[in-house]
């Protein structure tokens, strides 16, 4: 469950830093955040890892009766 947080947590900072600048400089710091390739990486990892803990494993089981084969 606290992937889950951590997943969406990621999915809303992607979409913050996609819009804003990667560097700033100001006249006493500067910061650069994480290159956006490496934010999707981590975003598409959690992904898989929330995906794998599913219980159906992304396979769908259903039985399949042609019409009127009663």
């Amino acid at each position: 469950m606290r992937e889950t947080a951590v997943a969406k947590d990621l999915d809303k900072t992607i979409r913050k830093n996609a819009k804003g600048p990667a560097r700033v400089r100001g006249d006493s710091s500067e910061m650069q955040q994480h290159r956006l390739k490496d934010q999707i990486e981590a975003d598409r990892y959690l992904n898989s890892k929330e995906a794998a803990k599913s219980k159906s494993l992304g396979i769908r089981m259903s039985k399949l009766v042609p019409p009127g084969a009663d």
